[in-house]
């Protein structure tokens, strides 16, 4: 059955929120001085100038997650395009994020007038299985392994936010996009 609208798949963190939103609050805490441009891989960490115990970091993210999430930052136009998009289209957020912080998330939308249609919170970053339930039709990503297995596995396009820790190859349906803006070109000219 075909849903009257087409449904976006839409990452939350590093896509609707800014990609170094929480590069302040990890400086702060390890007195370290780290940019995005230090972070080439999907793992902060990795950019750290030197060692740090990832269980103790797992212990203080895990800590400090609600407020971390609750002050993110959004990108710029993310809310101008993604209300204008509502009228049109369905906005099924599919997040990392664990279920524990549902209600810091939507509390998240509300504040920031950030329209969706569902918000999923899958615990991993695992997002196949949820993009198959929900059908969805294009998804907005900034992990590079997340984008190239949706649009390998589901044949959908997969609009990848430039970052300088998803700069690896993709597939030809995997759409390298800088912004908001470009990736609302993109959608005006093939949706």
């Amino acid at each position: 059955m075909k849903q009257e609208k087409p449904r976006f798949g839409i990452d939350i963190d590093g896509t609707v929120t800014t990609p170094d939103t929480l590069i302040p609050h990890i400086n702060k805490q390890y007195k370290t001085n780290i940019v995005l441009d230090d972070v080439v891989e999907y793992d902060f960490l990795s950019a750290f100038p030197h060692p740090v115990d990832r269980n103790e970091f797992a212990r203080w993210f895990k800590e400090n997650e609600p407020y971390l999430y609750s002050v993110s930052k959004i990108v710029n136009d993310a809310q101008r395009i993604l209300n204008h998009w509502h009228k049109q289209y369905e906005l099924y957020y599919i997040s990392a994020r664990d279920q524990h912080l549902y209600d810091v998330t939507k509390r998240w939308f509300e504040e920031h007038q950030v329209p969706y249609d569902h918000i999923e919170l899958i615990g991993s970053h695992n997002k196949l299985e949820a993009a198959k339930k929900y059908r969805i039709e294009v998804f907005f990503e900034d992990k590079h392994d997340n984008a190239v297995e949706l649009a390998e596995e589901l044949k959908i396009p997969v609009l990848l936010f430039d970052t300088p820790y998803n700069r690896k190859a993709v597939p030809s349906n995997v759409i390298r996009v800088q912004n908001w803006k470009e990736a609302n070109q993109w959608i005006q000219r093939h949706f």
